[in-house]
């Protein structure tokens, strides 16, 4: 963690429900040795209603290492309901207090025939790519926008129209390689209105892995994970070791996770399922089937370690990924999800289980839902863990979260052996906000983190 003088860390992207200012972004203390340890410290409201902040990134990150003229200050913020994209100036005087720079308005999008804008990565080049879910009618386009990285001026679409792909969602490069990953959610008309399996078999939402040349921003090949059991891949990965072909990406609904890489020797990528959470058999439930869905993913800074979450089951996992064709569980921790013990949903057939888990407490309260938007420390022992996917299907999956609004944990990670601990003096509850609920989704370290920055080789 960089301290900040007085030590008070910052801030986690959210987005508010029923409050007069909607989406804030609140900063957190993290310091275990500070007065306000593990409390909101402050809070940035956004101007307009109805924006729902979910993913963030920053103008510049290490593809940028050895260029002093930048420096990373400001915090892109797109917005999946608005599709309006926010500059946040983190740095200087604001460093304590951010404050809104500047706003790309929907407009600018909608020029383009893009909208729903989703991940954030700064480029080598000094300007800013975020990927982009639909067009402005709600149907499935992915496609990628790019911002001036100082005036944040729209620039135009990264690729040519003509190789759009049918839905949009993640993505993450690796310049040495020449290759950049993205993945797939649903069409916004679809997922915005929560899940419904008459959208799923109507050809709503995705399943492949699309390849792209990096340089001539070409696609170069698509992998339909369909053909594995995949659907509905999100968080896509790739090892931070730059000079790595190797990555990862979940499946939401499949609960599977894929190892994809390019074999020695060849120019096409191959994808594997390494790793899949069975579905459960249910009474109480909306299915008779349950899946865990597999919401995030993440990879500790040593590509040592893959954390998934599986939201609805509602526990979060650790696995050894030394080997990537054959990674190994070695820690989980249980939030409850669904299927907390005497909630009301009974489960009659599990292929791991022989009991249901417990409602996880913390600090004396309830924590509803489960593990979603993960982040964690740069030495691998910190994992926060908040509990809000999207605001349609929070409402549908834990309606409880729209009155009680969500929280935030931390798991402590034992980075030598793996295993996963509850910190039972750490829990932000965002139900408490003066203005909320609020509904908290990803988390960001000023300096960097797991999720945010793509490295260059040598």
């Amino acid at each position: 963690l960089r301290r900040l003088g007085s030590r008070l860390q910052q801030p986690s992207g959210g987005h508010a429900l029923r409050t007069a200012r909607e989406a804030p972004l609140p900063w957190f203390d993290v310091d275990d040795a500070s007065p306000t340890f593990s409390s909101v410290i402050g809070r940035c409201y956004m101007p307009h209603n109805g924006d729902e902040l979910h993913h963030s990134g920053w103008n510049v990150c290490s593809s940028c290492h050895g260029d002093c003229s930048v420096v990373r200050d400001k915090m892109i913020l797109p917005c999946l309901k608005s599709d309006r994209i926010y500059v946040v100036n983190v740095g200087g005087d604001c460093e304590r207090a951010p404050k809104v720079h500047c706003a790309v308005e929907p407009t600018e999008l909608h020029k383009l025939g893009l909208a729903t804008p989703h991940t954030t990565h700064c480029l080598a080049s000094g300007e800013i790519m975020i990927s982009t879910m639909g067009d402005p009618k709600g149907e499935g386009k992915g496609a990628f926008v790019l911002l001036d990285g100082k005036t944040f001026k729209t620039k135009g679409t990264w690729q040519a129209e003509s190789d759009v792909t049918p839905f949009g969602y993640d993505y993450w490069y690796q310049p040495l390689h020449n290759i950049m990953v993205s993945s797939e959610w649903g069409a916004p008309r679809c997922f915005k209105r929560g899940f419904s399996l008459d959208d799923l078999n109507a050809g709503g939402y995705g399943s492949s892995l699309h390849f792209w040349d990096w340089r001539n921003r070409k696609r170069l090949q698509t992998i339909n994970l369909a053909d594995q059991g995949g659907q509905i891949p999100l968080e896509v990965r790739f090892l931070h070791d730059p000079t790595s072909v190797h990555g990862f990406v979940g499946c939401a609904l499949s609960g599977t996770v894929h190892h994809f890489y390019r074999p020695e020797g060849s120019d096409k990528w191959v994808a594997e399922r390494v790793i899949s959470v069975p579905p459960k058999k249910v009474e109480g439930w909306a299915l008779p089937n349950m899946p865990s869905l597999i919401t995030d993913i993440l990879i500790s800074l040593d590509d040592r370690y893959l954390y998934i979450s599986n939201w609805i089951h509602g526990d979060l996992r650790q696995y050894d990924i030394t080997d990537p064709h054959k990674p190994r569980l070695v820690g989980q921790c249980w939030f409850g999800g669904s299927i907390a013990a005497g909630e009301g949903v009974r489960v009659t057939e599990d292929p791991e289980l022989t009991e249901q888990p417990k409602r996880l407490f913390v600090k004396g309260r309830r924590v509803a839902g489960g593990p979603q938007m993960l982040q964690l420390s740069l030495d691998g022992r910190r994992l926060y863990v908040t509990t809000s996917l999207f605001s349609a299907w929070d409402k549908q999956f834990y309606p409880e979260l729209m009155k009680s609004g969500t929280m935030m944990v931390r798991i402590n990670v034992d980075t030598e052996k793996g295993g996963l601990t509850i910190d039972e003096n750490f829990l932000v509850d965002y139900g408490a906000e003066p203005e909320g609920p609020v509904l908290a989704h990803e988390m960001r370290y000023p300096g960097g983190d797991c999720t945010s920055d793509i490295w260059l080789a040598n």
